[in-house]
Parts: C-alpha cells; structure tokens; sequence
C-alpha cells in the first residue's frame, strides 16, 4: 500500500508528449452521434435499467463450442451425415424394414446407429471439454460495486452492461470499460494489450479529467451517468460516444476504453464501466464461430465412396438385368419354382418389376464394397493416436506442468501434411525479455559472449574443417584454418561457459568495463554519458526488491528494461523517480565512493514507432541542459552534426556486425544545450502543446524535429531477443521439413523485422520487399487529393516489380523476403489485388505481416489456404489470434501463457512453439501415413471380400443367395479383420522419432500425398480385385470336380464358402503383415489371433445345434479339417494373392526406393552405428533446401567466411616471398 501511495503522487501524464497529450473533453466539445450504428446507451451505476429492453444488452457469458444442449442433437446429425457413406448406410437401413432386404433390419440398423453414435459421443465428449475451458474465463472473479460504496467479487459472467469495475494490478478487464479514474492522480493507466495486438509495448489510458475524483470505493455511493456510443464492432482501434456527467456532455474516443482480455500493468487499480460485455466485446466480436473441419483424407474418401458406390451400382444393375432375364426366359421352365404361384418380385410376366425390385435387394446385398466399419475403426484409431500426443513426455512442459493436448482428433493426419505455417509473434515465438548483449562506445565494441547464430556458424564450420581434416589427411594447415576461423568468428570465451550470467536481462561480459574497470579505459568520460543515457532515458519506475535488496523495473518495453538492468550492472542504477527528476546511484566514481545523483527532467519526447527514436532533456547537477536520445541507427546517423561523427564509421561497422549476428541495434547520442537555446524552443514546444486543432500532433513533431538534430553520436546497443526455449531450432527443422512459414503480428514492422532476425526468418544478405500504401509520412495530409483508386494502383505497381525483380534474379543463393503492414494488406487482400499478392508472397523465402488485425490475420489465412489449395497451420496464444486459428485447416493454440482463448478455439494446443516440431515431423508424419495406409488396406480387403459374393451370384443365377453363412459376414468387419487393420493405424512406424526428426525431409511425404494419391488408392483397389479374382475362381477350379472327402463326395456349397473365406482371412491378415514396418506383440497377436480366432470360431461354431449352425454343423471337424485339399488350397491361394504385392515391393525397394526405404535399410544393416560418416552424410542430404532457419543463416555466414578467409589466403600468397625449393 505504501508503494501505491507513492505513486499516487505522480503526474505521469507529465512524461508524455504524444501519448496521452490531448485537449479537454470540454474543448473538444461531444461528437455528433446519430443514425444507424449509434444506438447504445449504457446507464452507469444502474444495473436495474439494465435488466429490461430495450437497455437489456448480452450479458458477459462467453462460448467458444460448437454446440449446447438444444443444438447439439441435430448439428451432430447433421455432421455425421455429411460421410456418403454414412448417408448410404442410411438408405439401406430403411429399405431393411421393406421385404425387399436381404437382411433383417436389426442387421442393419444396429451397426448404423453404432457408429453413428459412437463417433457423436465422441463430439460431445471434446465440446464438453471446451466447455470447461470457457467456464474457466467465466468463473474468473473480479470487483464490481454492490451498493453503498461497497466493492464485492463476482464472477466475470455476472458482470454486466453499465456495472462499476475495479480491476487490479496485473488482472485482465473482464470486459470492454470506460476508464474513470486510476491510482495516478492524472488518471493515468498502462494496459498490455499482448492478448489483443501482440504489442509488447504497454499502452498509455488517461481517463478524463471530470471523473479523476472518483479514486476510491465511497466515492462511487451515488455516481450515475449516461454513455451514448458505437454498438458492437470489430475494430479494436476505434471507438465513438459522449458521456453524459453532472448535466455535462464529454467525447470519448479510444484513449480512454479498456479491452477485455488486455491486462492492467503498472497501475495498482482502476475504476471502469462496462460498456461492452460477453460476445458483444470488441475482442469476441473479432472471433468467429467455431468451425466445422474435415481432415483432405476424410473429404477425399467421400470420393472414393463415390468409386465404390458407382462400382457397387454397376455390379447391381448387372445382377438386376441378369435376374430379370432369368425370370423372363428362365424361370418357367424351373419347375421346383412354381412361377404360377409367386408373387409381384418373382413374376415371370413382369420381369421389368423383378429386376428393379432385385436392384434394391442388390444395393443392399453388395453393401459389404462400402466400409460402414471404416468410419467407427478411424474414430477409434484416431482418438488412441490423440491420446499418444497427449501422452508424448517430449512435448511435456516442466515449468507451466502443461503436456500437449489433441482437443479434437478428427485431423490428426492433417498434421503431416502441412504446407505453410502461419505464426503469431509475441508469446508464440518470443517470451518478451531482451538481454544486453555487447555495445559500442567511441568506436570500441566490447562485449565478448557471442549470440546464437555465431556460435552455430562457428561450430558448423569446425565440424567441415574436421570432415576436410580426415578426407585430406592434411592436419596441421587445416588445423591452423580452424583457429583462424574461430578468430574470425570471436568465439565466445570459456569464461562465458563456466560462468554464465545468472541475472535476467544481462548476458553482458567484458572486463574492460565490468565492475569500474571503464575508469581506465581511454575514453571514460563517453563511457559514462553512454551508461548516463541507457539510465535516464526511459519512462520506467523503479521497484526495490526487499530480499535482495536490488532494484527491479516496470518498463513499457522489454529493450527498456534491459538497458536498466545493464545500467544497474555497469555501475548506474535507477533507483528513484519524481515528479520532476530521476534519480541515479553511481557506484563508481573518481572519488570511489558512490553518489547518488538527481537529473531534473525538462522535457520527454517519448518513441513512437513513427519517431522510431526517444528524447529526454534533463539538467544534471551542474545546471548544464542535456539532451539525450537513442534510436533506430538510420534516424539518428541523419541528425548528426558534422563534429559529431567521429565514431560513425566504426559504431556503423559494429552495427552491421550485430545485425549479422542476430541482434537488435539502437544507437546513442546526445547534445549540449544553451539555456537561451533551450528557453527559446520550450516556449515554442509549450505553444504546440496546448494548441487546439487538428495539426496540433504535427506541430508538435515540427518542434521536437528542430531540437532532435546536431548531434554528436556516443555509440550503439545490441541486445539480443529472448526468443522461446527453442524456437530458432525448431523453426530451422521446420524449414528443413520444407514448410513455409508466415508471420502475422499486431506488433510495429521494426519489432517484427527484428524477431524475423531473432528467429533466422531474416538474415543478413537477405534482399527485403517492404510493401507500403505511403512512401511518406505526409500521407494523412495528400489524403484529401489521393484517391483510393491511386494508393491501390501505387500498391499494385509495388507488387507487379517486386514479382520481376524475382524472376530475374540469377544468384541461387538469393533470398527475398516480403514485409508489408496492415494498412497496405487491407488493398492487397482485395479481391483485384489478392491473388497478385499471393504470387509475390509464395515466391518469397519468409512473409511477415506486420499492425495486421485480428481479422486480417484471419482473411491471410483464408487467401493462403483458397489460394494455394495447401494444408495451412495457424498457432498463436492470444485472443487475437482466435479468427486465425479458426480459419486455418488446423489451429493450435499455446497454452500457459497470457489467456485461454487461443486454446479454447484451437483444434491442438502445445505449451511451448517448440513443440510443433515433434507435432508435425513425428506426430504429424506418423499419423498421416498411418491414417492413409488403413483406409487403403480398408478399401482393398472390402473389395477383395465384397466382389466374392457378386461372382457367386453370377454362377446362381443372380438369386441372391450368398456363398457366405450369415454369421460368417457380420463377423468379417467386427472381429476377424479389425484389430489387425487398428493396430496398423495405431502402431505403425516406417522410422522411429529420432530418426523422423533427424531426417526431416520424410515429412514432404505428407504435403506430396505420397501414401493417398489416386495412383495409390487405385493400385490398392487393383489389388483387392486381383484378390478376389483368385481367391473366388483358383477355390472354383480346385473344388469343382475334385474329390473333397475320403470316400469321393465332393464339396458342397457350405464347405466351398468357409474355404473361401478361410483363404479370406489369411490372404487379408497376411497382406497387412506385409504392409506393416514395425512390430510389437500386439500387432503379432492381432494378426494371427484373428486367424486362430477364426479357426476357434469355426470350432464352436460348428459344435453348436445344427438349428443354429445349419450347414456348418461339424464342418470344421467333420469335413474340412480331415480334408488335404482344403489346407493346400488355402496356402495355394494365400500365396497367390500376396505375390504381386511381394514382387511389387522387392521391385519399389530395389530400383525405386522411397527415402524411409533406405533409413531402414540403413538402420537394419547397423549402418548409422558402424559408418557414422555416412549417416551424417545421409542425414546433411535429407533436408529440403531452404533459405530460412537457422542453418540457411549459418550457411550464409560460412559463405561470407570463407570468402573472407579465401581473400586473405589470397593476400598473404601475393605478399610471401617465393621459397626455392
């Protein structure tokens, strides 16, 4: 409480210029708010005017599912007959109460409304816990006033329209307010909107100045108001309405709304109205409803269910035409018939009736082409697969205690055929913290630990010196190179391994100026201003940390906080700030003692990402006026002065060596001021600050230009961005595995250009196309005379050269990556520009979009996946990223961190972004191949089974009578085929993880559809008619005049059916053993446990009643097992089917072997452990060539290495004096 009073005292509105600067409410004068789309008015304090229409608005109660209670029933429904075969099923399910079926209806209904069931049980399972999810946000509590003065909690979907809110430091807004007053006495707030924007940077509120009063719980006893504004929209930057207070009318516009799902900072509390609640909130209207997906191997089976269905129509008309011949021309001379006597279906004088009538029975009769059990044996498949990905330990998170999470499992397979990746920024990628890292100060670099991307360049290039070491046997020469290089590349120090920096923020090591060694250094007194600049300049407030005893600081940014902390490690700590100063304790002195120092504070130009620079003028102890700035490198190398640059040239050599190594760059400089100087242009500065009019903010930036120039430059910062644990690493496997990735970020294009270089997306040599709607800042004045029709043709023109300039680029080694904002994106994704657009992004290495909005995240994803016809993968962590996720074909949200809404509306959640690599390349690739090898395998042994019963009804006169005993057929699906074909979709690995993960170009089997295009599908459909074929006529020709028993009979129509599907059933589990690469027991006992479950069925089957097992009574014992002929038709049969797979795959792996095919020849022979130089050769070879990731940057560094190596080589030979020899 005491540190909230303190800064109860503080104006911080004093700090800012650009930010929250603005005239009064009652200058302003209200808006003019009339028409359409200005309906709303919210009553303050009176929850009662609420409870009735027409003030009775939604109320702050979410949902992200897809279905309720009441919609649940008939949206599954509807859901589960979108499957053809499905809707087939159906059909016959309802012809099955007709005398027309073959069957019995229990027969045909019960597997129905089995796998129907099943699979909306499983619906309602996943939106359950979706709902869960959102009762998590919607139980969160919060204050609200009560009556009386009197704050209580309630939950955030008690909250409603016009109630009073206090929401404290470090909660979210529960939903979107009017700020009232803060514990600032100017009403100030600081928001983080990382939820909304993915802007890291807080945001400045300021309420307006007629409620500041309002500041504690008893002065809200008898508040009322009335607020006119906008009714729900999209737009989180815009906002419209009067409030009405003590008979006075005040505008409002966004400096004053707080968003839900944006976290209060900074401030200890603020008082609110709730102006939008629920899905009437700006973020919530930015969501929308969550979809219905289908995975490309489910939408492509309905296809194939097509094939079948059309083969299945085929072979009924034949066998209808055939009956109603048969009737006609037959029939009546049959007499054991007694055609005189039959009914409509069987009547020889009207065949036409017959054979339409035995068309119907034949539809149903020939069902067993169309899999019904395919559906249900995908389900559960599908779901085991989802519960090993929530299982993987790999993808455990330690710190948040959060594992993976399938939250729907209908597009597993999906995972392994991903083509473009789309990305948020903050929280997906980075984790918001900087660390200083090195610095230049008077053209001297200092700081020796090396960042990430140098360390890998130098390491890759040791290992191809050691590969060229052995080739060449030439040890010392290239020994010596090795060293060179690692000189070269200043490789960090042993130091920095034994002793790494334990404090946040600070990667920091050079003893020249640790611990006041900057003292002796030559140019000390730059030295100090330097660390004076990275300590005064800043709108940060300090926090002591009582245990131990150091300073901590709430900053606007994470560079902000960074160089507090490297100031406070240097020697210059920030401990105190004031309404009118800072306070600095140096700790070094040329005295030796430390001195605490206070700077007064005259003026602050704080940055804004048009600026691109911060200005603080202060005067120090002595009276002498500073201004002190730092900036983006090009901004402030324009405003030198001319004896100002005397560390240009070495400060601009570091700079680019920084950019090289991945790091973020600012550059510091600072100027003297007279008073009269200073006076003069202060007198200006005020007038520009209290002007009215709509060129006041350019007026004001006219007078910070005047002073923001003639300055002498002290040096640069580089501090290095805190990307995720991992990140880099996985984007790099990512790039490998040959996705594309795109980032779409809220954030400013300088930070996002960043982060493209943080996360190797960017690189040094990198050829960059900015795509931009204004060349200049005078944009916003031209507007009156620009058209629309103009700024678009101007973008367009931008687009069409930039796709030129691509196609006539001849270094293959050349990159390019696209970079366009939200302003520009708006013309681009319209309907005459998009699809130009999109032919630019595709040819480019990287895309980042940055300042796009929620919706424009959502309308990328949708051009990307319409536009390329590719699987497209959106992850993101905020409420912003919800539309994104929604509209890609698969979404995942990460979960642990700020919000839930990302995960609620997400189809995979994952703790981290790192994570997605073992998703995709392990999980993802398993699961594809997995998925489409069952369905495969499930459509070959339906046909290869499915045709035996219509060759039969060819040789019985199309009579409808099947080869097969009834029970035979309900158990083929059920029991003796299906645990067989589950454990290949469960267990199935063509390679291990690791190695999945060490070969990441596997993956491109996915997005190739290698394992499910039509050449396949059709191949497995051959097989299967092949199949049939043989098992049908080879059992024919063996048992057609052939003795079967011992005393000459031959066999009958019984034992002729349990022969075939005996041969059925070994050719079927033998073909799935043959396709299978990996084995446990349980697949074994799948496998020949349903042959012996057969053999066991057949057994008992046949010990029952003969009124029971009718025609196979005994038959197994009695007439088949003593039988020679019937064991060596089966291993005759069995043999002939499984020899052209056989052939086929000896074939495929001699002469045309696909990548695993070799892996696993590789890792059978022991190849990997005995020849590890031929491994890792293998294992360099089996990436996609990319441009981006971390190994294409190390790539381009070991170029640029080796040519300045080359150089200097070829220097030294010119230079050496020839030796005789």
């Amino acid at each position: 409480m005491a540190r909230g009073r303190i800064r109860a005292r503080l104006r911080r509105s004093h700090l800012y210029t650009f930010s929250c600067l603005r005239p009064s409410a009652a200058e302003e004068g209200p808006h003019s708010i009339e028409g359409p789309g200005y309906s709303r008015i919210v009553h303050c304090n009176q929850p009662l005017m609420h409870n009735k229409k027409p003030f009775k608005y939604r109320s702050n109660y979410i949902s992200t599912t897809k279905y309720n209670f009441v919609t649940f029933l008939p949206k599954a429904l509807y859901e589960q007959f979108h499957r053809v075969a499905n809707l087939y099923f159906l059909g016959t399910a309802i012809i099955s109460v007709t005398p027309l079926s073959p069957f019995s209806a229990v027969s045909m209904i019960a597997p129905l409304a089995f796998v129907v069931g099943l699979s909306m049980a499983k619906e309602a399972l996943e939106d359950w816990r979706r709902f869960m999810q959102d009762m998590k946000v919607n139980t969160r509590k919060v204050k609200v006033h009560k009556e009386d003065g009197i704050f209580g909690n309630k939950t955030w979907q008690k909250v409603q329209v016009g109630d009073v809110v206090k929401v404290e430091k470090d909660q979210f807004f529960p939903a979107d307010l009017l700020l009232l007053s803060s514990s600032y006495e100017d009403g100030i707030c600081y928001v983080e909107t990382m939820n909304l924007d993915g802007e890291t940077n807080l945001k400045v509120k300021r309420a307006l100045e007629v409620t500041l009063s309002l500041d504690e719980d008893e002065a809200f006893k008898n508040f009322t108001g009335t607020i006119t504004c906008e009714d729900p929209n999209p737009s989180l930057y815009t906002f419209v309405g009067n409030f009405e207070y003590d008979r006075q009318v005040y505008a409002l516009d966004p400096s004053q709304i707080l968003l839900r799902d944006s976290k209060l900072r900074n401030t200890t509390f603020v008082y609110g109205i709730a102006i939008f609640a629920g899905h009437d909130s700006k973020v919530m209207q930015n969501a929308t409803k969550s979809p219905s997906k289908r995975s490309r191997i489910e939408r492509k089976m309905d296809y194939i269910i097509y094939v079948l269905f059309s083969l299945l129509l085929m072979i009924s008309l034949i066998s209808s035409i055939g009956f109603a011949v048969k009737t006609k021309f037959y029939m009546p001379d049959w007499w054991y018939l007694q055609p005189q006597h039959t009914d409509d279906y069987y009547n020889p004088e009207k065949p036409v009736l017959s054979g339409v009538s035995h068309l119907v029975t034949a539809l149903v009769l020939y069902g067993y082409l169309i899999p019904i059990s395919l559906y249900v044996s995908i389900e559960v498949v599908k779901v085991l697969q989802a519960s090993f990905i929530n299982q993987d330990i790999q993808m455990y998170d330690e710190e948040t205690g959060n594992p993976a999470q399938a939250r729907t499992s209908n597009l597993n397979e999906e995972l392994g055929q991903v083509d473009t990746i789309l990305s948020d920024k903050t929280g997906t990628l980075t984790c918001n913290q900087m660390d200083f890292l090195k610095c230049s100060i008077a053209g001297t670099a200092y700081g020796v630990c090396s960042s990430e991307v140098e360390l890998a360049a130098a390491q890759q290039m040791a290992i191809d010196l050691e590969d060229q070491d052995a080739e060449r046997s030439t040890g010392s020469r290239q020994k010596g190179k090795q060293q060179e290089i690692e000189l070269e590349t200043v490789v960090t120090s042993r130091d920095e391994k034994d002793h790494k920096s334990p404090i946040k923020g600070f990667s920091f090591e050079d003893s020249r100026i640790m611990k006041g060694n900057w003292l002796r250094e030559p140019n000390a007194d730059v030295i100090m201003l330097f660390f004076r600049i990275l300590a005064i300049c800043h709108t940060a407030i300090p926090e002591l940390n009582e245990e131990t005893g150091s300073y901590t600081y709430e900053a606007e940014s994470p560079d902000e906080g960074a160089f507090l902390v490297a100031a406070r490690e240097f020697g210059f700590e920030f401990f105190k700030r004031t309404q009118s100063g800072v306070f600095v304790r140096e700790r070094y002195s040329v005295a030796g003692q430390p001195i605490d120092r206070e700077f007064k504070i005259l003026n602050m130009l704080e940055f804004t990402s048009k600026r691109k620079r911060m200005t603080v003028i202060v005067r120090d102890e002595d009276g002498q006026i500073l201004l002190l700035c730092k900036g983006a490198d090009s901004i402030i190398f324009d405003r030198l002065s001319k004896n100002g640059r005397l560390y240009e040239e070495d400060t601009n050599k570091h700079l680019n060596e920084y950019g090289e190594a991945g790091l973020r760059t600012l550059a510091l400089a600072y100027r003297k001021l007279e008073e009269s100087e200073y006076s003069a242009w202060n007198n200006e500065f005020q007038k520009a600050k209290t002007s009215i009019g709509a060129d006041r903010e350019t007026l004001l930036e006219n007078v910070a230009e005047m002073m923001e120039r003639d300055l002498i430059l002290i040096g640069a910062t580089a501090v290095e961005d805190k990307l995720q644990k991992g990140v880099p690493q996985c984007i790099d496997k990512l790039a490998q595995a040959g996705l594309k990735i795109w980032v779409l970020t809220g954030d400013k294009m300088e930070t996002a250009i960043n982060i493209g270089y943080a996360c190797s997306l960017l690189r040094q040599g990198m050829k960059q196309i900015c795509i931009t709607a204004n060349s200049s800042d005078a944009k916003e004045t031209l507007s009156l005379f620009v058209t629309v029709q103009v700024v678009k043709e101007n973008i367009l023109m931008q687009i069409t050269n930039a796709s030129q300039m691509i196609k006539l680029e001849n270094d293959p080694h050349a990159a390019f990556a696209l970079i366009i904002d939200g302003k520009t994106l708006a013309y681009a994704l319209e309907d005459d520009m998009k699809q130009q657009f999109l032919g630019l992004a595709v040819d480019c290495a990287s895309v980042i979009c940055c300042r796009v909005s929620p919706k424009q995240k959502a309308l990328v994803t949708r051009l990307v996946k319409e536009g390329t016809g590719k699987t497209t993968l959106a992850i993101g962590d905020g409420a912003n990223d919800v539309g994104m996720i929604q509209e890609a074909d698969i979404g995942v949200g990460i979960s642990g961190v700020e919000g839930m809404q990302a995960v609620m509306a997400s189809d995979f959640s994952v703790a981290q972004f790192r994570f997605l690599e073992r998703l995709l390349v392990v999980h993802g690739h398993w699961c594809y191949k997995r998925i489409a090898q069952m369905v495969c395998y499930f459509f070959y042994k339906n046909i290869a089974f499915g045709l035996t019963l219509f060759y039969f009804e060819a040789f019985t006169g199309f009579s409808g009578q099947s080869v097969y005993d009834d029970w035979y057929m309900l158990l083929f699906n059920v029991v003796l085929t299906s645990l067989p074909v589950i454990s290949l979709g469960v267990f199935e690995q063509d390679v291990s993880s690791e190695v999945c993960l060490q070969f990441p170009a596997l993956y491109q089997q996915g997005p190739r559809n290698l394992f499910f295009d039509w050449y396949r599908i059709l191949g497995w459909m051959g097989n299967g008619l092949y199949s049939s074929l043989i098992i049908f006529f080879l059992n024919i020709i063996i048992f057609y005049d052939q003795a079967f028993r011992s005393g000459g009979q031959t066999a009958d129509m019984a034992a002729l059916g349990t022969t075939m599907f005996t041969c059925i059933i070994w050719a079927l589990n033998c073909q799935i053993a043959l396709t299978m690469s990996h084995f446990t027991w349980i697949q074994h006992l799948f496998i020949w446990g349903s042959i012996g479950t057969w053999y066991l069925f057949l057994f008992v089957y046949g010990m029952l009643s003969p009124t029971i097992s009718g025609n196979a009574y005994q038959i197994l014992v009695e007439a088949l097992a003593p039988a020679p002929i019937y064991w060596s038709a089966t291993l005759l049969v069995t043999v002939a089917c499984n020899l052209p797979y056989m052939a086929h795959i000896c074939f495929q792996r001699c002469f045309h072997p696909m990548d695993h095919h070799i892996i696993q020849e590789i890792k059978y022979y022991k190849k990997d452990v005995e020849d590890q130089r031929m491994w890792s050769r293998e294992r360099s070879k089996a990436r996609q060539k990319t441009k981006i990731g971390f190994t294409a940057r190390v790539d381009a560094k070991i170029r640029q290495l080796r040519g300045k190596l080359q150089r200097k080589h070829t220097s030294l030979e010119m230079h050496s004096p020839v030796t005789p020899s």
